[in-house]
């Protein structure tokens, strides 16, 4: 299976409102550097899996809803705890609908919020 990742990051405030969290469940700033892998079991007509820059671009563009922004007042995720977890599941939905149709296997979102912590979540394409 090939691979092609591609990173890019964002800036936001949210707050975590459960008790397991501690003092992250007042409002704080997070700094995420995010990974999407998409995996391809034979390359296109280019010998790619998929174009480098379309990719790039498209996580910009997913991402640019999200950075910048208090979670908490996200219209879509407003009830749900915007924790690294959700978040990735959030990135990774909304790249997925907007790769429909390109013949790719499955993809993979990573949100690192330090050098020795982070979350992701995969999903199969269809």
């Amino acid at each position: 299976m090939f691979t092609l990742t591609v990173r890019d990051h964002m800036m936001v405030a949210h707050s975590l409102p459960h008790p397991s969290f501690g003092p992250a469940q007042q409002l704080h700033g997070a700094t995420y550097v995010v990974e999407l892998t998409v995996w391809r079991e034979t390359l296109g007509p280019e010998s790619t899996v998929i174009d480098i820059g379309e990719v790039a671009g498209l996580l910009k563009e997913v991402l640019s809803d999200l950075t910048y922004r208090n979670l908490d007042e996200h219209l879509v995720l407003v009830g749900a705890p915007a924790t690294t977890e959700t978040l990735a599941r959030f990135v990774a939905e909304r790249v997925a609908g907007r790769l429909a149709g390109r013949r790719l296997d499955r993809l993979e979102v990573i949100l690192r919020e330090h050098p020795d912590a982070w979350a992701g979540y995969v999903m199969a394409l269809d």
